[in-house]
């Protein structure tokens, strides 16, 4: 896959901090004071400005900022046939401080992808305002569905049709074969699969908790890369499909640690993605020594954080992409933010002034390290 093909040098993960006059039109909605068709123009010209900032700061792919979501992953998945939205005392995993809105999903009926899925008009908005560069769309991964409503959930019980588990896990990925197949349609050439499951996977703490419940999360990893190869099997040639992985990013707080040996050789050696995004910056994402089980896909290094305003030094982010060089090849790295600044409505603890110089020092170093 040629550098002129995505994942670029210089990327992002794909949210960015929520406009106030976005926030304000989405209280409104919320308390019955505006309607949907309010809030959706407000979303548009927001976007409109989002995408003229991306390009300003010379990113080569879009995205819409995640600006008509509440979650980075709930939206998407309540938008699937056979799954119900429901209202829960706690969020679905537990953050060090501030805590998400109580709304999770599950499972009802058969999953499958409906052709009028919100996310393809979405994309179809944002594909007719970006020009000549290329749009990039994010979703959450097949994983997310059956680690929320079947390994996170303590009692879960499984629908009449999915008490054999692996036809729930099949018929997961053949709603996201139809999926890419949508998106492909409408001009997508450049898709995400967010997914935190593996950074769960990542921790002791959560391993050895999902152990006492009689869950053993090595067999789940290959499950899960089994059903996102699956998926894979209809992504066309000249479509690029990249996964996002990281530890939680909530108000610039996180729910997990651990590096990724874990999941390093079934992950990284198995997984049919072009490309990971990979957060490393802390400590909590371990050492580089996992990516020897880096094959062809290209690695895109979250070196620079958007939990907090402070920039990197660019020499230490210079260092570190050559430490990583020792495990993968330059050519196949690349760099970007470690997560999004804003995987919920809410947004990390910084400024749009301080989220723009971020992508700046992304640039920056990438032109400097790779010419």
């Amino acid at each position: 896959m040629s550098k002129a093909q995505a994942p670029y040098r210089y990327d992002i993960v794909g949210s960015f901090l929520r406009k106030q006059e976005l926030k304000k039109v989405r209280e409104e909605y919320a308390s019955g004071a505006l309607a949907a068709e309010g809030v959706e123009a407000v979303e548009d010209s927001c976007i409109r400005s989002l995408v003229e900032s991306e390009k300003t700061v010379g990113l080569k792919a879009v995205t819409d900022g995640e600006y008509r979501r509440t979650f980075w992953h709930l939206d998407f998945l309540w938008g699937l046939q056979g799954v119900k939205k429901v209202a829960v005392e706690h969020f679905s995993i537990a953050f060090q401080g501030h805590q998400p809105k109580s709304q999770t999903l599950k499972i009802v009926d058969k999953i499958d992808f409906p052709e009028d899925h919100p996310f393809l008009r979405h994309f179809r908005f944002l594909q007719s305002i970006a020009g000549d560069v290329t749009v990039k769309q994010c979703i959450p991964s097949p994983s997310m569905l059956h680690l929320i409503c079947c390994v996170r959930e303590e009692n879960y019980q499984p629908i009449e049709r999915y008490k054999d588990e692996e036809v729930l896990l099949n018929d997961i990925a053949l709603a996201y074969q139809k999926a890419i197949r949508a998106f492909y349609n409408a001009g997508c050439r450049y898709l995400q699969l967010d997914d935190t499951s593996w950074g769960e996977f990542c921790s002791t703490e959560k391993r050895k908790a999902y152990a006492e419940r009689g869950i053993d999360v090595d067999e789940v990893a290959k499950k899960y890369v089994k059903m996102i190869n699956k998926a894979l099997e209809a992504k066309p040639d000249d479509m690029v499909i990249t996964m996002h992985i990281c530890r939680g990013n909530f108000r610039s707080t996180w729910f997990t640690s651990g590096g990724y040996e874990p999941v390093a050789e079934t992950l990284f050696g198995g997984c049919n993605v072009d490309g990971f995004f990979l957060e490393y910056d802390s400590e909590r994402a371990g050492s580089f020594e996992p990516l020897r089980f880096i094959k062809d896909q290209k690695v895109v290094l979250g070196l620079i954080t958007s939990k907090s305003p402070e920039l990197e030094d660019k020499d230490a982010i210079i260092a570190r992409i050559h430490e990583a060089e020792k495990y993968v090849p330059l050519d196949q790295l690349s760099l970007s933010p470690q997560c999004g600044f804003a995987s919920t409505e809410e947004g990390n603890i910084l400024t749009e002034e301080e989220q723009w110089a971020k992508l700046a020092l992304v640039k920056e170093i990438a032109e400097e390290v790779w010419g």
